[in-house]
């Protein structure tokens, strides 16, 4: 091993609301902000997602080529639906996939992300 992930960066022309989505969207505080940068993390002392300002940030078109998504990630959710409707409620859009059970929406920026399906390995998202 040569190193460690620190942070994965994204590029977007409004640091604070994307990293205010993201938040919500996966429940990691914001660590730490500046005027062109916030980061969202466990805590200020873990890797995490950082924001940082592209003013000429050119978003993706979905499934477009010409304009390639750029990265996407996969938040894993318990309930799709329930997720759906809280994710269009902070300001995503659903984009069009392949099949009826897609599930693929751009964040404010306009990166694509995809809501998957908590697989039975994996712990639940809400404890009740």
């Amino acid at each position: 091993m040569i190193g460690r992930l620190h942070h994965v960066v994204i590029d977007c022309p409004d640091p604070h609301g994307l990293a205010a989505f993201y938040s919500e969207l996966i429940g990691l505080p914001v660590t730490y902000r500046s005027d062109d940068w916030v980061v969202i993390a466990e805590n200020d002392s873990t890797s995490g997602l950082a924001f940082q300002l592209a003013n000429d940030h050119r978003p993706p078109r979905w499934p477009d080529p010409d304009h390639p998504q750029q990265y996407h990630l996969d938040v894993m959710v318990d309930d799709i639906d329930a997720s759906t409707s809280a994710v269009l409620s902070l300001g995503a859009k659903r984009l069009a996939g392949k099949g009826s059970g897609s599930h693929v929406y751009a964040d404010p920026a306009g990166h694509p992300f995809c809501l998957i399906p908590r697989p039975g390995w994996a712990t639940p998202i809400h404890s009740t």
